[in-house]
C-alpha cells in the first residue's frame, strides 16, 4: 500500500423535490451566480476525506466529511472500477510542484473536485452546495428573502434561465422577462455553475445592485440589466371569491405550512357556497414532499396520488384518504411552465383522478427526487435518488404535464387580463 494525499472527499448528497423537498423553478431572492450542472435551487465540499454512503429510501441520509486539510491514507490498490484516489493525490503533487502561480487553498481545491465529480453524472439536479448558498436554501423556507424577484431553472445545456417573475418584485421593474438566460452577475461567470451556487450569486442583500448580463431572443448581442435587490416577502396562499360565485386559491409554494393554510382558506371558502374552485399553481416551483401528498389529499378521496421509483426497481407508493373538505366541490388547476416538482405532482394526480381539468400551458417537467444531506461543514449535498410517476403512471420528469385545455399567454395579451383564469371560469361555469 502506498500513501497518498487524498484530494477529493466525496460526501453524500442532499428541495427542487427531496426526500423533503421538491423545486424546479427556484427563487432568485438573496442570491450572488452561474449555470452549467442543471440543479434549482441546487454544492458542498471536497477535501481530503473518507466517504461513507447511504442508500437510504426516504429518510435524510447521512454523509461525513473529515477537516479540510490534506491527510495521509492507506490506500488499496485500485482496480479498474475503482475511484483511483491514487491518480488523484499524483495530479495535486504535480500541481504543487510544477503550477506557475498560487494553487487556490485545499478547501477550494476540494469543493472544485467534488463539483467536477458531480458534472460527470450529467443530471443537473444533483448538486454540491456551499454552507453560504446552503444558508439562503435556509432562509427561503422561511418565506422571506432579498434578491431581485424572480423564478429560475437550469437547463439542460448549462445556463441560467428565468421561468418567471414575482408581480412588483425589482426583476420585473427593471426589465427582466422570462425566457431571458442570465450569463453573469458582474464579474462573475454563471456558465458552469450549479444551480444553486448561479443562484448564491444573484441574492444579495437589500438594496444592493445585482448587474445581470442577459441573453435575450431576438438579441444579437447580450443586454446588461441592473436590478437593486429587495426584502421579498412571498404571499404562500392568496384567496378570495371571485364575482362569478367561483372561490379562488393560489399556492405559490409547498412550504412546511402549505396544507394547513389551503385547509384555512378552503374552510373561509365553503362557508361562502362557491359554484366551483380553481385551484392556481402557475408559477409554483414545488417545494416538500410531503406538503404535496397532504395538499392533494385535501381534494382527493381514497386513493393513489404518487408513485416514486428509485434506480433499483424499488418503488413506493403515496395515498391519500378519505375525509377532507375539498373533496366534492367542481375544481380546475391553473398550470404553465413555472409549475414544477410539487406542483406538478399536485396536478397530475388530480387530473388522473378525475377531480380536475389542467388549464394553461404545459408544466416544467420536473419528476425527479432529490434527498438532502447536511455535510459537517454546513453544506449540502442533493442527490437525485428516484422519479416521480401520477396515478396513471405517466412519468412527469422531461416530459411535463400537458393541459386539457390549452390557453397561452403572449405579448399580445392585452394588459391586465387573465385568458387562463377566465377559461377557468368559463369550464366550471358552463361545465367544458
Amino acid at each position: 500500500m502506498r500513501k497518498v494525499l487524498i484530494v477529493v472527499g466525496v460526501c453524500v448528497i442532499v428541495m427542487a423535490l427531496t426526500v423533503g423537498a421538491f423545486g424546479g423553478g427556484f427563487l432568485i431572492g438573496r442570491l450572488t451566480g452561474r449555470a452549467r450542472q442543471t440543479a434549482t435551487l441546487t454544492c458542498p465540499e471536497p477535501t481530503i476525506i473518507e466517504i461513507t454512503r447511504e442508500n437510504t429510501p426516504v429518510a435524510e441520509a447521512e454523509a461525513t466529511a473529515t477537516p479540510q486539510q490534506p491527510v495521509e491514507v492507506d490506500t488499496p490498490p485500485a482496480t479498474s472500477t475503482d475511484f483511483d484516489y491514487e491518480l488523484v493525490g499524483e495530479v495535486l503533487g504535480l500541481l504543487e510542484e510544477q503550477f506557475y502561480g498560487e494553487l487556490p487553498d485545499q478547501k477550494t481545491l476540494t469543493y472544485g473536485a467534488i463539483r467536477g465529480m458531480l458534472l460527470t453524472l450529467d443530471d443537473p439536479y444533483t448538486s454540491f452546495i456551499d454552507p453560504q448558498v446552503t444558508a439562503i436554501l435556509n432562509e427561503d423556507a422561511s418565506g422571506s428573502f432579498e434578491g431581485i424577484g424572480a423564478h429560475v431553472r437550469m437547463r439542460e445545456d448549462g445556463y441560467l434561465e428565468i421561468v418567471s417573475l414575482i408581480p412588483g418584485q425589482p426583476a420585473e421593474a427593471a426589465g427582466v422577462l422570462p425566457g431571458d438566460i442570465i450569463l453573469a452577475v458582474g464579474d462573475q461567470s454563471l456558465v458552469g455553475l450549479g444551480l444553486y451556487e448561479a443562484i448564491s450569486y444573484i441574492r444579495g442583500p437589500a438594496g444592493t445592485d445585482a448587474v445581470l448580463t442577459i441573453l435575450r431572443a431576438n438579441e444579437e448581442e447580450p443586454i446588461i440589466i441592473t436590478v437593486t435587490r429587495a426584502r421579498i416577502e412571498v404571499p404562500i396562499v392568496e384567496y378570495r371569491m371571485l364575482d362569478e360565485g367561483i372561490g379562488y386559491v393560489q399556492l405559490s409554494e409547498f412550504d412546511a405550512n402549505a396544507t394547513d393554510r389551503v385547509q384555512d382558506a378552503l374552510k373561509d371558502l365553503l362557508r361562502q357556497k362557491p359554484k366551483g374552485l380553481i385551484f392556481d399553481l402557475r408559477d409554483n416551483p414545488g417545494g416538500w414532499l410531503d406538503q404535496s401528498i397532504k395538499v392533494a389529499d385535501l381534494f382527493l378521496g381514497k386513493g393513489l396520488v404518487a408513485i416514486e421509483r428509485d434506480s433499483s426497481g424499488g418503488e413506493q407508493r403515496f395515498y391519500a384518504y378519505n375525509g377532507d373538505i375539498g373533496e366534492d366541490i367542481p375544481m380546475v388547476v391553473l398550470v404553465n411552465r413555472g409549475s414544477a416538482s410539487a406542483s406538478e405532482i399536485v396536478a397530475g394526480a388530480l387530473r388522473d383522478r378525475g377531480r380536475a381539468v389542467l388549464i394553461g400551458t404545459k408544466t416544467l417537467g420536473k419528476g425527479s427526487v432529490q434527498r438532502p444531506n447536511p455535510l459537517s461543514d454546513g453544506s449540502q449535498l442533493r442527490v437525485t435518488i428516484a422519479r416521480w410517476y401520477t396515478p396513471n403512471d405517466t412519468s412527469i420528469h422531461g416530459d411535463g404535464l400537458e393541459p386539457d385545455i390549452l390557453v397561452e399567454i403572449t405579448d399580445d395579451t392585452p394588459a391586465g387580463t387573465d385568458p387562463q383564469l377566465e377559461r377557468a371560469i368559463e369550464y366550471l361555469l358552463q361545465g367544458q
